[in-house]
C-alpha cells in the first residue's frame, strides 16, 4: 500500500512558484489550498504532528490533480505522485460517509464500465427524446437537490443513437503499404459519449499507413480510480487491460484521451513494488510503448493529403496532456499543418477547466469557479471551434457554455485532422461533432 514518502515531501523548498499556477489558490488565496500548503499537510501527517481530520481531507479533496504545479516547479517536486499517494492513504484510513460515500460509490460503479455507460447513454437518449429532461429542468426541481446530484444532470451531454449503438472493429488494416502495427486504447467515457473520436482516430491511422488493433472487450485503464485514491481497484483494471494486449507484436499502444494517456504511461511506476517481478516487467514494457495520438502522429511523416479547412480553432491544453505528459507542440503542429486553418491561443490556455476526472462532480462549486475562468478566456478569441483532447474537458466546457446560452462546438484534434484528410466541408465538421451547447 502506498503513502507519501519523506524524500518526495522534502523536495519542496517552499519557493512559491506553484502558487500562481494552482487553480484553487487562484480561487481562494488560501495557503492550505496550494500545492505548497498541501505538501506541508502531508509532512505534518508523516511526522504525526497533525491528524487526518475532515478538514485536512477537504484540502486534499479540493486539489484538482491538474499538475500545473509540476510544470511550474523549479525543484522537480513530484506533486503528482504525492497527491495520488496521499489520496490512497485517505481512502484507506478515513472511509467516506454519507452522501459523499454514496455518490462516489455510484460514480465508480458506473464510469469505469463502458457497458454500463452505454446503458446510461440509452436512458439519457430516452430522457431527452421524451421531453422529460426539458420538463425536469424547467420545473426547477434540480435547484432543490444537493449541488452534487444536480451536477450529474447538468453534465449530461447530448446523446445520439449512434453513441448508443456504435462499436469498434477489432482490426483496421493500413491503407497502402503498412508502416506500423499499433493498438488503440478506446477509453470509457470517450468510447460511449464521443464515439466519433475513436472512429476518426482509426481512419487517420489507416490513412497514414498504420494497422490498428482494438482489443476486444477492453475495460477501464484505471485512471479515474487511481486519481481518486482507489488504488487496488485501479491496479486491477490495469492488469486486465495489459492482459488483453499480452503477446501482441506492437510498435505502439495509442490513446486519444489525455487523462488515460498520462496514467497508462505510469504503469511501470505503479507496479514497480509489486511482489510479482514478471508483472512489474510487463508493466514497464507496456508503458514504454504508450503514446498519445498527437504525439505519435507528430513524428510519423505525413502520407495522406491534407485538404483545406477554413476554420478558426481555439486549442485548449488539457492538463494531463500539457502538464502530465508535456505534450504541447505536437497537437498544435498537427492542426497548423491543415491548409486554411487558423490556430488561436487561449489566454492562460494551460489553466485547468475544472473537470479533472470526477472533480466537477464531487467539488462542483470549485469546478464552476475554475471553469468560468476558462470559458471567459475561450470566448475572448472568437473561435469557430474548440479543440479539446480530453472528454472530461469537452464535457465541462460545453456545460458552462450551455448554461450561458452560448454556442461553440468542440472537437478532438484528431477529428479535425480526419475532416481535413477526408476533405469534408467545414459546415459538416461543425455539425458532426454533435457537441454544441
Amino acid at each position: 500500500m502506498t503513502a507519501p514518502t519523506r524524500d518526495k515531501i522534502d523536495d519542496c523548498v517552499h519557493c512559491g512558484f506553484c502558487l500562481p499556477a494552482c487553480p484553487t489558490y487562484q480561487s481562494w488565496g488560501e495557503e492550505m489550498d496550494s500545492p505548497r500548503g498541501r505538501i506541508d499537510l502531508m509532512r505534518g501527517l508523516r511526522d504525526q504532528k497533525i491528524h487526518l481530520t475532515s478538514t485536512t481531507v477537504a484540502h486534499f479533496d479540493k486539489c484538482l490533480g491538474c499538475m500545473a504545479c509540476v510544470s511550474a516547479c523549479p525543484s522537480g517536486v513530484k506533486y503528482d505522485q504525492l497527491i495520488e499517494e496521499t489520496r490512497a492513504m485517505v481512502e484507506r484510513e478515513r472511509p467516506r460517509t454519507g452522501l459523499d460515500r454514496l455518490q462516489r460509490g455510484l460514480i465508480f460503479a458506473l464510469f469505469p464500465y463502458p457497458r454500463r455507460l452505454r446503458v446510461m447513454a440509452a436512458l439519457l437518449l430516452v430522457y431527452a427524446a421524451t421531453g422529460l429532461r426539458w420538463l425536469v429542468r424547467g420545473s426547477g426541481i434540480m435547484r432543490l437537490l444537493p449541488r452534487r446530484l444536480a451536477e450529474l444532470d447538468a453534465m449530461g451531454p447530448p446523446v445520439s443513437l449512434h453513441a448508443v449503438t456504435a462499436t469498434l472493429p477489432v482490426l483496421v488494416p493500413a491503407r497502402g503499404e503498412r508502416r506500423a502495427r499499433v493498438a488503440l486504447v478506446a477509453g470509457c467515457v470517450q468510447r460511449v459519449f464521443f464515439p466519433g473520436v475513436n472512429e476518426a482516430t482509426l481512419r487517420v491511422l489507416a490513412a497514414e499507413g498504420c494497422e490498428v488493433h482494438v482489443p476486444r472487450d477492453q475495460g477501464c485503464c484505471g485512471a479515474l480510480s487511481m486519481h481518486a485514491g482507489r488504488e487496488a481497484e485501479s491496479l486491477a483494471f490495469a492488469r486486465d487491460l495489459m492482459a488483453r494486449l499480452d503477446g501482441e507484436d506492437l510498435d505502439a499502444i495509442l490513446v486519444n484521451a489525455a487523462g488515460c494517456g498520462s496514467h497508462l504511461k505510469d504503469y511501470g511506476r505503479l507496479f514497480e513494488h509489486q511482489p510479482d517481478p514478471e508483472l512489474a516487467a510487463r508493466a514497464r514494457a507496456f508503458a514504454a510503448k504508450v503514446r498519445d495520438i498527437n504525439e505519435y502522429l507528430a513524428v510519423l511523416a505525413p502520407r495522406a493529403e491534407r485538404h483545406p479547412l477554413a476554420l478558426k480553432v481555439a486549442y485548449h491544453d488539457a492538463c494531463h496532456l500539457a502538464h502530465a505528459q508535456r505534450i504541447r507542440a505536437q497537437p498544435r503542429a498537427l492542426l497548423s499543418g491543415i491548409p486554411g486553418l487558423e490556430l488561436l491561443e487561449i489566454p492562460e490556455g494551460d489553466q485547468c477547466c475544472g473537470s479533472a476526472g470526477i472533480y466537477n462532480l464531487v467539488e462542483p462549486e470549485s469546478a464552476a469557479q475554475i471553469g468560468d475562468r476558462k470559458v471567459d478566456n475561450v470566448l475572448t478569441v472568437g473561435a469557430d471551434l474548440l479543440a479539446s483532447a480530453n472528454p472530461g474537458c469537452t464535457l465541462q466546457i460545453a456545460k458552462i457554455l450551455r448554461q450561458r446560452g452560448t454556442a461553440l462546438p468542440a472537437a478532438h484534434p484528431i477529428e479535425i485532422l480526419d475532416a481535413s484528410l477526408r476533405g469534408v466541408r467545414v459546415e459538416s465538421l461543425l455539425g458532426a461533432t454533435g457537441r454544441r451547447p
